[in-house]
């Protein structure tokens, strides 16, 4: 199946269903401290509320895509390898956030047909937050994203997960840091948020100007990526396989629009200098 702008519509329609769909659960759940296990160490947690709204999202994408692949942090792939649709779902992107109260969590959903990204919905429970990508655009709340913000780092707000606790052990912690440190020093401030993907809806809405990070999953980015380039921000893939798909690339570095990129200080934290706009 490859996906032209209504079909791209409905897609996104589906996604959005599916996001609203778990809100009003996650909503009540949010600030009850539930009970948190860890998957790979306790820097990677899950609640009972991260799997129940995946497996809720699963069955309205079934309902509605019957035979389509669901790929979800929390199960994993399934359905037919040969399906032409295949959905990233990331219940809850920011569970750290989620689990303890924190307010910057969200859904994330991503359609891919024909091994093209088409559609995606990025879904904010606490403010009711509806970002929405097609092949003709992106949108909060049906307005018009346009990604606009700062052009230099120092008048800049940067957001990262850099560095991760997997970048302190497996690089020169000193170097590592030493970036880090250039970051703080360059750009007007420098948050860690703990969701990518409601930061990267946050860039496409020009309320975050960079955002950077080493180390991601398709379910965190996908429908966000889309929802960047479509609103003209600017999304690079970092660290893929040569012929992968940009969703699968295991780092990212995104700006607003008009963003002064080959001057900025993150050429030499991301290692692309001279990169061009993608």
């Amino acid at each position: 199946m490859n996906a032209d702008v209504p079909a791209s519509r409905e897609l996104a329609a589906i996604a959005e269903l599916a996001a609203r769909t778990t809100g009003g659960e996650l909503r009540t759940a949010f600030r009850s401290r539930p009970e948190v296990d860890v998957k790979i160490d306790f820097h990677d947690p899950v609640t009972e509320h991260d799997r129940a709204a995946e497996e809720t999202i699963r069955e309205v994408l079934a309902e509605h895509t019957p035979g389509s692949v669901v790929v979800g942090e929390e199960g994993g792939a399934r359905g037919d390898s040969a399906a032409a649709i295949r959905w990233y779902v990331d219940p809850i992107d920011g569970t750290a956030n989620f689990a303890v109260g924190l307010p910057f969590w969200c859904v994330s959903i991503a359609a891919v047909a024909g091994g093209e990204l088409v559609a995606g919905a990025v879904y904010d429970p606490v403010r009711d937050d509806m970002f929405t990508a097609t092949l003709d655009g992106a949108t909060c709340n049906g307005e018009p994203l346009r990604s606009r913000g700062a052009t230099h780092d120092a008048t800049a707000v940067a957001a990262t997960s850099y560095p991760s606790p997997n970048d302190l052990a497996i690089g020169d912690r000193d170097e590592t840091l030493r970036r880090f440190g250039l970051m703080v020093d360059a750009f007007a401030t420098v948050r860690r948020p703990g969701s990518a993907a409601l930061t990267l809806a946050h860039i496409a809405a020009g309320w975050t100007d960079v955002a950077y990070d080493s180390s991601i999953n398709a379910w965190d980015i996908a429908a966000a990526m889309l929802l960047v380039r479509q609103a003209g921000g600017t999304y690079l893939p970092l660290g893929g396989r040569p012929g992968g798909h940009d969703w699968d690339a295991p780092g990212y570095l995104a700006c607003v629009g008009g963003f002064d990129l080959a001057g900025s200080v993150m050429g030499e934290i991301a290692g692309v200098a001279g990169a061009g706009a993608r």
